[in-house]
């Protein structure tokens, strides 16, 4: 059974929509580190105090959300089927997450503000550990490894080796002006990768 938002749910829905598109016009418009938090909340019409409620950081207005979608792409994960091969169900488990609002313009803009933030570069590698930390155990289950304390170096190395081929292919493909499909040079680069090129 779908249960229908409350009143309260949908008002925190509209407010965190409203500061991230207004956020992310200010980004677009003076750049990510010019852009300060008073402004944003001059802009949408909120106190501080209310911003902090939805973000930790500036930086998770952008980011944020991806931290949590590798519980998504884990989620995702354990439903593939389980004779497939650990690589082929981690790039489909990727595409099975992506959302609607992953547009490629909005990718493109996202990739320009990483290249010159020192601080969303930080932010995302915290999502690599964080993704690292919920797709280990996942793989390894796949692998027929026993979960411990220390994550088995296979299944560790098969995620390090996806999420740096992701990376490399987001680099590529926003060099490129988004010209091209990103699953095209991911693949590339996990052939490389493999010696399967």
């Amino acid at each position: 059974m779908t249960t229908t938002p409350g009143l309260w749910d949908r008002s925190r829905q509209a407010a965190y929509s409203e500061i991230t598109r207004t956020a992310t016009r200010l980004f677009l418009q003076q750049g990510f580190e010019e852009t300060t938090i008073d402004q944003i909340v001059a802009e949408v019409g909120v106190s501080r105090r209310s911003f902090f409620r939805y973000f930790g950081t500036k930086e998770d207005i952008l980011l944020g959300g991806l931290i949590e979608r590798g519980e998504m792409i884990r989620a995702a994960l354990a439903e593939r089927p389980a004779d497939e091969e650990p690589f082929t169900a981690l790039r489909a488990a990727f595409i099975e997450i992506r959302q609607p609002e992953d547009t490629r313009d909005f990718a493109l803009d996202l990739h320009r503000m990483m290249a010159g933030s020192s601080s969303l570069r930080a932010k995302s590698a915290e999502k690599h550990q964080a993704w690292q930390r919920v797709l280990v155990p996942e793989i390894e289950r796949r692998m027929g490894v026993v979960s411990g304390d220390i994550p088995d170096p296979r299944a560790s190395a098969i995620v390090a080796t996806v999420l740096a081929c992701l990376d490399v292919a987001t680099d590529v493909w926003g060099s490129r002006g988004g010209v091209g499909e990103l699953e095209d040079i991911y693949d590339e680069a996990l052939a490389a990768v493999r010696g399967t090129a």
